[in-house]
């Protein structure tokens, strides 16, 4: 009977399957993430790829799928450079509020403090009749926690009425000699709403550069250059793409009948406008590491850039109900999980995140100790990719 046993079990063993895992994820399940990536290329939907999941620091996964020009069919690399776009925003955020723990500035300042423009801004009274038309005073001055958390009243010229055309024509379309005249732009047109009344996705992180010079006495190239990239070991990530680095470069595309190089291609080099908006390049590795430095409540590598209770001030919700998604807030630079059932998508409360309008997309969940990020280049943004993104790496957790 014990020889019977003892073979039963030896069969158990030898029949069931074994499963890789790294710190609780399973590798095999994440496979699905590479079909899922695989299919919308070959789909013709996105030129490839580059994914990167961190679990209790530990690399999970770190692929190139695809490619990084679909035309001349050059295949898509590791450390490959993205035009992260609105990625750049939390980085801004996070250069700013370094500032704030250095004493230069409250929360609760009105903007025009520091830019007296600000002071004389009015609000658009019909968003139909353009820049131009009828405004109202301002209820209240915008202060510099609604200009972290989009609830300024200024917007970023994406929506669909005369306004925001406008918008986008005269501030986004126009040549500037620094972002200090740009910003001096900014101040010149109508506001969407009331401060406080709304959440308006904006180019708020513009006038954040535009401080970041004033209370540094540096450009925001160097800030960034000096004080946060240099200290995470983001060597990668620019304004101006080194030569040596020109052929890293994804290339932006357009998906139709078939998928092809955009027309317009982000520049390379010769930038000297440092927007907060967008314009910084960066590899998958390198935001890894500012993720990373979130995720360790401020530190990286020995070196503390901002306190774990900055972060916590971050990270939580600044917008009350007005956010647009459905169990979800903004915070200084992020978007914030406040309910889970909510959102309709596997996570945890606190999990922040945000997107580039060329399909760059990361999230970082503090209670998983989690990092994900998915980059690739293709102009029609889609939320989706953050959608997917969550779905297929949460569902292989194995603990």
């Amino acid at each position: 009977m014990k020889k019977i046993i003892l073979l039963g079990v030896v069969a158990l063993v030898f029949l069931s399957p074994v499963f890789s895992q790294i710190a609780g994820i399973s590798t095999e399940r994440l496979t699905r993430l590479d079909d899922f990536v695989l299919s919308e290329v070959a789909k013709g939907n996105i030129p490839g790829a580059v994914t990167l999941i961190i679990k209790d620091g530990q690399v999970v996964q770190h692929k190139a799928l695809g490619f990084k020009d679909a035309v001349a069919k050059l295949p898509m690399e590791k450390d490959d450079l993205f035009y992260i776009q609105s990625m750049t925003k939390p980085i801004i955020t996070v250069a700013f509020m370094m500032l704030y723990e250095e004493g230069k500035f409250l929360l609760s300042d009105p903007v025009s403090k520091y830019i007296p423009e600000f002071k004389k801004v009015r609000v658009i009274k019909n968003r139909e009749d353009g820049i131009s038309g009828e405004t109202d005073s301002l209820q209240s001055e915008m202060t510099i926690s609604q200009l972290l958390s989009h609830t300024s009243g200024l917007t970023h010229g994406l929506g669909a009425d005369k306004f925001e055309k406008e918008f986008m024509a005269n501030y986004f379309f126009k040549l500037y000699p620094d972002i200090q005249g740009r910003v001096s732009k900014i101040s010149s047109f109508p506001l969407y709403g009331q401060p406080g009344k709304q959440w308006r996705y904006s180019a708020g992180p513009d006038i954040l550069s535009a401080l970041i010079e004033k209370f540094s006495g540096l450009s925001t190239d160097e800030f960034l250059r000096t004080r946060v990239f240099k200290p995470l070991n983001m060597n990668q990530t620019f304004y101006n793409v080194p030569d040596a680095d020109l052929n890293k470069i994804v290339k932006v595309h357009t998906k139709g009948e078939k998928i092809s190089l955009s027309a317009n291609q982000p520049p390379k080099q010769g930038v000297k406008l440092w927007s907060g908006v967008n314009a910084l390049y960066s590899s998958a590795k390198d935001y890894s590491n500012f993720c990373q430095m979130l995720l360790n409540g401020g530190s990286f590598n020995g070196k503390q850039l901002l306190s774990r209770k900055t972060i916590e001030l971050m990270t939580a919700n600044h917008s009350a109900d007005m956010f647009i998604r459905p169990g979800e807030g903004f915070g200084y630079g992020f978007a914030v999980v406040t309910d889970v059932a909510a959102t309709r998508f596997p996570g945890s409360e606190g999990l922040f995140y945000w997107e580039g309008a060329y399909n760059t997309h990361f999230f970082i969940d503090p209670k998983e100790k989690l990092i994900a990020i998915l980059m690739t280049q293709e102009a029609n943004f889609s939320w989706e990719y953050h959608g997917r993104l969550r779905q297929l790496v949460y569902q292989a957790f194995m603990d």
